[in-house]
């Protein structure tokens, strides 16, 4: 419909009418000069005929003739509070208003079908409005042509609800090309065993990928200035080998590391709307233990790999790694045991490489083990922990060859720790 109030007045528009009327122009001359078609000709001929003095052109609004429902608006505002409540602790890592997420709770939580605008004309009138800072635009994309070419690694830490006062951590590890989350995990301290454990489970059910991409990091990879009171100082940047690594070298996996702010961004970009969310159903639904939490996690896990499409890459990333793996464009690689390997305990572990004592025992943190080694030989022992027992098998490795394998208490072993050898 032409937008006749924008170019003509009333009485321009009126004078045309008139003069139609006393036949001294056309119609066909009148809709050109108004470019408008016949209906909208005669329609406001009509209206003209009917009272040519109040007769009009200007637009005029009409009135809502729907009321939002009361429990509706009572809703909208009681999440609004919810999110003010988060954005005032400094403790909790909400910052703005998610009013995308309050429309998901009308719609999941009170069954109630609600317009983003209608929300966030209620934020503005209510108080519940934050200016976004203005940031230089970011250019998403997806820098790898396969699945497993990178594999971006994480780990954020977080008062995660409202209700705990202690501050959990949250291991992610996201394919590049796909944006599929290969792994998850939601724990109350970090430490190397548990990026580890991160490690076998991603290669265990996917395989081994190309690379990973991390931060810098102590768990990750040492840094002189920073870790020189852990080794000898005559050690470089990246002489000495932190835990996880080691299981990446014997895995032939490449590190790639992150070496600036801007560079770590791209890492932590794809896990916003995870742990944003997160922060936000724990709060809603009251939580205050980590198992409910962890349920949160892996539901919004689920939504984001199998029903969301990825705004950066259009696509369900589920949908988008699966054909990936289909179309045989991956780089994710068979987890074979090669020699000297027995098991994949022996690669998924801590080490720690100790020398055999005049009585041919070895110490870890003032536990003694008994070895059958030269002595003054190096002896590696490769631990694996399991949590549900809270024992540790100890394997012994000298000359490239298993030599024996003891079990022992972890907490006697006292490893559970944050590693940096």
């Amino acid at each position: 419909m032409a937008q006749i109030h924008t170019s003509f007045t009333d009485e321009q528009v009126k004078a045309l009418f008139e003069r139609y009327l006393k036949k001294e122009i056309k119609r066909i001359h009148v809709c050109e000069v108004l470019g408008i078609k016949s209906r909208r000709f005669f329609t406001l001929l009509s209206i003209y005929r009917g009272d040519q003095k109040n007769f009009t052109i200007t637009y005029r609004r009409k009135e809502a003739t729907r009321k939002i429902n009361p429990m509706v608006e009572q809703n909208i505002l009681k999440e609004l509070k919810t999110e003010k409540e988060l954005i005032v602790d400094k403790t909790i890592p909400v910052d703005f208003y998610n009013y995308s997420f309050i429309k998901n709770q009308m719609e999941s939580k009170y069954k109630q079908n609600v317009s983003l605008p209608t929300i966030i004309k209620r934020a503005k009138e209510h108080g519940f409005y934050i200016k976004k800072p203005e940031h230089k635009p970011h250019t998403r994309e997806v820098i790898t042509n396969y699945a497993g070419e990178l594999i971006q690694h994480d780990t954020s830490m977080h008062r995660f609800s409202p209700y705990v006062k202690e501050f959990w951590y949250l291991i992610t590890s996201l394919d590049d090309f796909s944006r599929f989350l290969l792994y998850a995990a939601l724990l109350r301290f970090e430490s190397s065993w548990a990026h580890i454990k991160a490690l076998e489970s991603t290669s265990l059910r996917y395989g081994l990928p190309l690379s990973y991409y991390v931060d810098s990091h102590s768990i990750f990879r040492f840094v002189r200035e920073r870790d020189e009171l852990w080794y000898k100082h005559n050690r470089t940047t990246d002489e000495a080998t932190p835990q996880w690594k080691h299981v990446l070298n014997d895995c032939k996996v490449r590190v790639i590391y992150a070496l600036s702010p801007q560079a770590k961004g791209k890492i932590e970009r794809p896990y916003r709307w995870l742990q944003d969310h997160i922060v936000r159903l724990c709060a809603r639904d009251t939580i205050t233990d980590i198992r409910s939490a962890r349920k949160i996690l892996a539901q919004e896990v689920n939504q984001y790999n199998y029903r969301r499409v990825h705004s950066t890459i259009g696509e369900i990333p589920y949908l988008r790694f699966q054909k990936a793996l289909e179309t045989k464009r991956s780089m994710f690689r068979p987890l074979l045991l090669k020699p000297p390997f027995q098991s994949i305990k022996d690669i998924f572990c801590l080490r720690f490489d100790r020398i055999v004592n005049a009585y041919s025992k070895v110490s870890l943190n003032n536990f003694d083990f008994r070895v059958k080694a030269p002595i003054g030989s190096t002896v590696t022992l490769r631990i694996y922990l399991n949590e549900t027992t809270g024992l540790s098998e100890v394997r012994f490795w000298h000359a490239d060859k298993l030599i024996d394998i003891q079990k022992a208490k972890t907490n006697d072993l006292k490893i559970l720790c944050t590693f940096k050898t």
